[in-house]
C-alpha cells in the first residue's frame, strides 16, 4: 500500500456511527498500522482558520469541476516546523460529516470511488477542503482551507490537441517528434496519440461545428501551403486526394504562401486563411518560450470546398494591412480576425522566404520594437464580406490583441491580450467580450503566465486553454463559463500533459473519444523527405537531416535530390567517403545534376582528390556557369600549384559577378602573392566594400605595407585586429609595419602577441 494514501475515515460531529462507518474507520486504521504509524489517524477537528505556513497551491478557492473529470490532485506547500504529516479533511454546507485522509506527502489524490463520492456531495454546494499539518504527538500545527464545487454542467466533448517537444527548435530539426491526441477528461488514461512521426511539419488545426470535418496544416511536397481537409471517422487516412494549396491563389503573381491559422466554417463547406502571408519567425534556446511568431503581411482568401475556388475575403483583403488569425462566428454569419498595419521596409521586400528570421527583423528581437494587433469583424456574406469594424474592448487599447473564439450561443467573444506580437507571449491572458464588442473583462481563470489558444466546448460552459504556469511544458486547463461570462478558477488536466512535451492548440470536439482512433499518413512523397531534411540543416541538424533523407530515399531510392541532399549532409558531418558513395550514385543517374558535382568536388577535397575536385568544379560550370563556382576551381587550382588558371578562374567569377567578395579576395590575395600589389590592392578594397572581414582587412594592410604606405597600412591591420582580436596573422603584420617605422616597443607587444596566439589551442586547430 502507498504510505502516501493510508486511509479514509468518516466520522460524524453528532457523535452518531454506523457500522459502515465503524468498518471503515477500522479499515483507515488497519492502513496505517501497515505503513507504521500507529493506530490511526485522530479525529482533528475542522480548523477554522489557518495556521502556520501552509499554502493550499491546488485547487484554488471556489474551484469548479466537471461532473466527469477524474480525479484531481490536491497541492500543498508547508514551511511550518514540526510537520510530520498531513490530514486532508472534508466537510460539505449542510451535512456534519467530515471525510479524513492522511498522507505523508504535500500532495494527495482521492482514489475513484472516493472522488465520485465528493463529487457527489459537492453538486451546486461547497465543499470545504481543509489541510492540516500534524506534528510527532499528532497535534495541528498548520492548516488552510479552500472551497470546491461540483457542476451541474458536463464538458460533454472530447478534446484534439497538439504535443510539440521543448525548445521548439528540435521540431522543426525533427517534425517527427510532434505528435496529436484525441481523448476527454473522463478517462484515468493519458488521450491516446491518433497521429504521430510525421517527418514534415503540421501545424494548425481546426473543426468544423459539428466535428465532422477536420482541417490541418501540412507540408506536402515541395508546398508550405498544403493544407488537408478530412471527413472525420474512426480510421482516418491522410492521402493526396484531401489536399489542397493555398499556394493556388493567384499562383501567378509569384509571391509565396504558407497560407497561416487556416480555420475550418462552421458548416464545413468554406475555410478561411491567412494567404500572401510573411511572419516573423525566430526559434531560440529558451525552453520555456522558444519561439517568437507573428505575421506582419498577409490578407484573408476563402477556400469554397465545393466550387473549389480561392476568393479573398472583402474587407479583409486589404495588402496594405496585415489580416491574419481568423475565426468564425458559429452560425458562419461573421468573421473575426486580427488587424495591424503591415510592416514594410527595404531590406525584406525581396525575401524569398514567408519566415523571416532574426538577421532579417533584428528590431523585433533585440530592441523588442513593438507590434499590436486589433480585433475587427466583418460579415462573411456567402464570401462577398464587406466592411470591417473594429471590436469595441479588443482594439485600439494600446495592447495586442489576437486569438478570438465565439461562444456556441454567438453571445461572447473571449480573446487573448498582451503587450504586443502573438502566440507565446509570457503575458498573454484571456478577456472576454459580447460578440458585437463592449467592455472587455479579464477571465478570473488566467495563470500568472501565458494563458492562450482556448476553445469553447459545444454547450458553451466550458473552455478550455493553454497555459505555463506550472511548467515550461506547457498544460491544458478548464474553467467554467456561466452565462454572464463569469469564469472560475482553472482546472488542471493534469493526464493531458507528459513530462517531455507542450501541450497546445487544445479544440473541443462534440464527439464521443472512440470516434477518432488512428489517422494514417499516406501523402508523403520524396520532396515531403527533401524539406523535412532541410529544415534539419538550417538548424544545423545534419544527423536529423541525414535520417529524413534516408527515409524519403527508402521510399525513391533513386530520387537524385534526395541523394544529392544526403551526400552534402554526410560531408557536413565529415563523412565524405560516405558522401561520395551517395553523390556518386546520383551522377550515375543524372551526369548533368550540377549540384551533385559541386558536393562531389567538396567531398573530394576534404579527402585530398584535389584533381578529382577540378574534375567535378568544370563539370558543373559546363552545365551552370556560377560565380561562386568558378571562385571555388580557382581555390583548388592554387592548391594544385596552378596560379596563372586560378587567376583566370577567379576572373571568370567577377566576370559573372563584379561584385563578390569571395573572388575579389581570393583574385586579391593571388595577386598580391605574385607581387602585383596595386591590382591586388583594388581587388581587396572590392571584398572589404561588399563583405567586410578580418582577412580581407590584413591581405590589405600587407599590400599597403608592401607599397611603403605605412600608416595606411596600420589603419587596415587595426581594423583586422578590431574585428578579430585573435587574428595572429594581422598581429605580426603590424609589429613588422611598427618595426619598420622605429616604434620598437608597439612593435615588440604586437608579436608577443601573435606568437601567444600562435601556441594558442585555438589556434593550433
Amino acid at each position: 500500500m502507498d504510505p502516501r494514501f493510508s486511509g479514509r475515515e468518516l466520522t460524524s460531529t453528532r457523535g452518531k456511527s454506523s457500522r459502515a462507518g465503524i468498518c471503515l474507520l477500522l479499515a483507515a486504521a488497519l492502513a496505517l498500522s501497515a505503513c507504521g504509524k500507529g493506530s490511526g489517524p485522530s479525529p482533528l477537528a475542522f480548523p477554522s482558520e489557518s495556521a502556520g505556513a501552509l499554502e493550499i497551491k491546488y485547487p484554488l478557492d471556489e474551484t469548479l469541476f466537471p461532473p466527469e473529470i477524474v480525479a484531481p490532485t490536491f497541492a500543498w506547500s508547508d514551511e511550518t516546523g514540526g510537520v510530520a504529516q498531513w490530514r486532508v479533511l472534508l466537510r460539505f454546507d449542510g451535512d456534519d460529516d467530515v471525510l479524513r485522509f492522511a498522507t505523508s506527502e504535500p500532495s494527495w489524490r482521492p482514489s475513484e470511488t472516493d472522488w465520485a463520492e465528493i463529487k457527489r456531495r459537492s453538486v451546486e454546494r461547497d465543499a470545504e477542503v481543509a489541510i492540516v499539518g500534524v506534528g510527532p504527538d499528532e497535534e495541528a500545527v498548520s492548516s488552510a482551507s479552500v472551497r470546491i464545487r461540483t457542476s451541474t454542467d458536463p464538458v460533454g466533448d472530447s478534446i484534439f490537441y497538439r504535443e510539440v517537444p521543448l525548445p521548439f527548435i528540435t521540431a522543426v530539426q525533427d517534425p517527427s517528434r510532434i505528435r496529436w491526441r484525441f481523448g476527454s477528461i473522463d478517462s484515468q488514461d493519458r488521450p491516446p496519440v491518433v497521429l504521430e512521426d510525421l517527418p514534415v511539419c503540421g501545424n494548425c488545426h481546426s473543426f468544423s461545428g459539428d466535428g465532422s470535418v477536420l482541417g490541418l496544416d501540412v507540408d506536402y511536397g515541395n508546398d508550405k501551403g498544403a493544407y488537408a481537409i478530412l471527413p472525420v471517422s474512426r480510421e482516418m487516412v491522410l492521402n493526396d486526394e484531401k489536399i489542397i494549396t493555398w499556394s493556388d491563389y493567384k499562383r501567378g503573381d509569384g509571391e509565396a504562401t504558407f497560407g497561416l491559422l487556416s480555420q475550418v466554417s462552421p458548416d464545413s463547406r468554406y475555410v478561411v486563411s491567412t494567404v500572401k502571408d510573411r511572419a516573423v519567425f525566430v526559434a531560440t534556446p529558451d525552453i520555456w518560450f522558444s519561439q517568437l511568431f507573428f505575421p506582419i503581411k498577409g490578407i484573408l482568401v476563402v477556400y469554397d470546398t465545393e466550387k473549389g475556388t480561392y476568393t479573398a475575403l472583402p474587407g479583409a483583403d486589404d495588402p496594405e494591412y496585415v489580416q491574419s488569425n481568423p475565426t468564425w462566428s458559429r452560425d458562419g454569419k461573421w468573421i473575426v480576425f486580427a488587424r495591424s498595419k503591415a510592416y514594410r521596409k527595404s531590406s525584406i521586400e525581396g525575401a524569398t522566404s514567408v519566415l523571416l528570421s532574426e538577421k532579417d527583423v533584428p528590431e523585433f528581437i533585440e530592441k523588442k520594437q513593438p507590434f499590436k494587433f486589433d480585433l475587427y469583424r466583418v460579415p462573411f456574406n456567402d464570401g462577398r464580406g464587406g466592411k470591417a469594424e473594429p471590436l469595441e474592448g479588443a482594439s485600439h487599447n494600446g495592447k495586442s490583441n489576437y486569438f478570438a473564439k465565439f461562444s456556441p450561443d454567438g453571445k461572447w467573444i473571449i480573446f487573448c491580450k498582451a503587450e504586443n506580437y502573438m502566440l507565446l507571449m509570457p503575458d498573454s491572458e484571456l478577456y472576454i467580450i459580447p460578440a458585437e464588442g463592449g467592455e472587455a473583462r479579464r477571465l478570473r481563470a488566467n495563470t500568472p503566465r501565458m494563458n492562450s489558444w482556448h476553445s469553447w466546448s459545444s454547450n458553451g460552459r466550458w473552455l478550455v486553454f493553454s497555459s505555463k504556469a506550472n511548467t515550461a511544458y506547457t498544460q491544458l486547463f478548464l474553467t467554467h463559463i456561466d452565462e454572464q461570462g463569469e469564469s472560475t478558477p482553472p482546472v488542471v488536466l493534469e493526464r493531458f500533459t507528459g513530462s517531455d512535451r507542450a501541450a497546445n492548440i487544445p479544440e473541443f470536439v462534440p464527439l464521443p473519444a472512440e470516434s477518432m482512433v488512428k489517422i494514417t499518413e499516406q501523402f508523403l512523397d520524396a520532396y515531403s523527405f527533401l524539406r523535412a531534411g532541410m529544415a534539419n540543416e538550417r538548424t544545423g541538424n545534419y544527423p536529423g537531416a541525414v535520417r529524413a533523407y534516408e527515409r524519403g530515399l527508402a521510399v525513391a531510392p533513386d530520387n537524385v535530390e534526395l541523394l544529392n541532399a544526403v551526400g552534402f549532409a554526410l560531408f557536413q558531418q565529415g563523412k565524405s567517403e560516405e558522401a561520395v558513395v551517395a553523390l556518386d550514385k546520383a551522377l550515375a543517374i543524372d551526369p548533368k545534376h550540377w549540384k551533385a558535382h559541386n558536393n562531389l568536388a567538396l567531398a573530394s577535397i576534404d579527402l585530398g582528390e584535389l584533381e578529382v575536385a577540378e574534375a567535378h568544379y568544370r563539370e558543373s560550370l559546363a552545365i551552370k556557369p556560377q560565380p561562386e563556382i568558378y571562385n571555388d576551381l580557382g581555390f583548388v587550382l592554387e592548391r594544385e600549384g596552378m596560379s596563372e588558371e586560378a587567376v583566370e578562374a577567379y576572373r571568370k567569377a567577377l566576370d559573372l559577378d563584379p561584385r563578390s567578395a569571395s573572388a575579389n579576395y581570393n583574385l586579391g590575395a593571388s595577386l598580391a602573392r605574385g607581387g602585383e600589389f596595386a591590382k591586388a590592392e583594388s581587388h581587396l578594397r572590392a571584398a572589404i566594400e561588399k563583405s567586410p572581414s578580418t582577412q580581407a582587412y590584413t591581405a590589405l594592410g600587407i599590400v599597403l605595407s608592401q607599397q611603403g604606405r605605412s600608416d595606411e597600412a596600420i589603419t587596415s591591420l587595426q581594423a583586422a585586429i578590431a574585428a578579430d582580436p585573435k587574428n595572429a596573422a594581422a598581429h605580426q603584420a603590424l609589429a613588422q609595419v611598427l618595426e619598420r617605422l622605429g616604434r620598437t616597443d608597439e612593435a615588440r607587444k604586437e608579436m608577443e602577441m601573435a606568437k601567444g596566439l600562435d601556441r594558442s589551442p585555438a589556434a593550433a586547430q
